[in-house]
């Protein structure tokens, strides 16, 4: 059983967007049974940022329902050994084109 957890930026994002895009509770749990399956996702729609020993920083399309499609983005270290997720970044892609790469470094720094 994979634990999931959040850091309080993407509380706050998510909290945003939740606003406007109101299925996004239930898209997110929905999100959590796929990557529970499959951590690292398909080849598709998801995409490994950063690779380390134990840790891997992985970008997704997430669905979504109110928007009828995939602009959202969201950004997640996977820890395989202790099956642990953790939601870092999440983001419409008609406001943002890429991901915060600051704030990842600034993760990988602290979770080091």
């Amino acid at each position: 059983m994979i634990r999931f957890d959040e850091l309080p930026i993407f509380q706050r994002e998510f909290k945003k967007l939740k606003k406007r895009y109101r299925s996004l509770s239930e898209d997110l749990t929905e999100f959590q049974k796929v990557i529970s399956v499959s951590p690292l996702g398909n080849k598709k729609h998801f995409s490994i940022i950063r690779k380390m020993d134990d840790l891997y920083v992985v970008k997704a399309r997430f669905f979504c329902k109110y928007l009828k499609g995939s602009s959202l983005r969201i950004v997640y270290a996977y820890f395989p050994k202790d099956k642990k997720i953790q939601f870092i970044e999440v983001y419409f892609k008609g406001n943002k084109e890429n991901e915060d790469a600051e704030r990842i470094r600034k993760y990988l720094k602290n979770s080091i």
